[in-house]
């Protein structure tokens, strides 16, 4: 008995000593390689791993009130399941979208070091923004999933900027990852330029759950995540797709929300 109490000694006396360890450790890596700044051009050295100042004061955040059904800021607050005038007039595939920042200049820079110029450390503050944005669809999700890459594109990309943002964002959230279960069936030109009729008809018919996954979602309610929402025609093909094979529910949450403009003053 003695033996294994001294055991148990040791064993937390190492815990301690390693707890203890992590802060000059910490130091000692910060030295040798020092925490940079997430964005510019070049990875800039800073006192902690992050945004500057200056970027985090040009990034616009999107605070409550919004719309429950696009996550679109609305500018007095008209209840919880309160939906704008866009989403009474017309229903949408997916169940409710919400977005972290305003896709403008600031935001956009960042979201792009991501997409082209492999800036996958991006990926890690991304989820966190989603975190606080979607926060309540996490209380009611099973599963997270990424608006996947066509096999081609991924090639060429070498990794998909979903699914670098889904999979921390899934962890923070205690949510079971589903990075397989939506294929993009045939590759899609640019969604630049075009109409949100024009995006919806570029996207019809896009995405699919193969069988073989129909059993991991289906009854669950999944987050698809997603780095910019624009019209929702990519999301709302692909909770079309989710549902089509079980899925009980489907929400969106993107990095950033492109703004519908304002309307001119009559």
């Amino acid at each position: 008995m003695w033996r294994a109490r001294l055991g148990g000694l040791q064993q937390t006396a190492a815990s301690l000593a390693a707890i203890r360890a992590r802060p000059v450790l910490r130091a000692v890596a910060d030295i040798v390689a020092p925490p940079m700044l997430l964005e510019g051009g070049r990875r800039e050295p800073a006192l902690s791993p992050g945004l500057s100042a200056e970027a985090w004061s040009r990034i616009r955040f999107i605070e409550a009130p919004v719309c429950d059904g696009c996550g679109a800021p609305q500018p007095y607050d008209a209840g919880d399941d309160a939906r704008c005038a866009d989403c009474v007039s017309r229903s949408r595939a997916y169940d409710r979208a919400r977005a972290a920042v305003v896709y403008d200049e600031a935001s956009r820079e960042l979201v792009l070091r991501l997409k082209r110029a492999d800036r996958t450390d991006l990926a890690g503050l991304f989820a966190l923004w989603l975190l606080r944005a979607a926060r309540d669809l996490v209380r009611e999700a099973d599963a997270v999933t990424p608006v996947p890459l066509h096999p081609l594109r991924l090639i060429s990309r070498r990794f998909n900027q979903a699914a670098e943002i889904a999979r921390p964002f899934a962890r923070h959230a205690g949510l079971g990852y589903l990075p397989d279960v939506l294929v993009r069936r045939r590759p899609t030109p640019s969604q630049a330029g075009r109409s949100g009729a024009a995006r919806r008809q570029n996207m019809a018919g896009a995405f699919a759950v193969p069988r073989r996954a129909w059993s991991a979602i289906e009854g669950r309610r999944l987050i698809l995540v997603d780095d910019v929402l624009t019209t929702g025609a990519t999301a709302e093909a692909c909770a079309r797709a989710l549902k089509a094979a079980g899925a009980a529910g489907v929400d969106v949450a993107a990095v950033a929300r492109v703004q519908a403009p304002e309307p001119e003053p009559i």
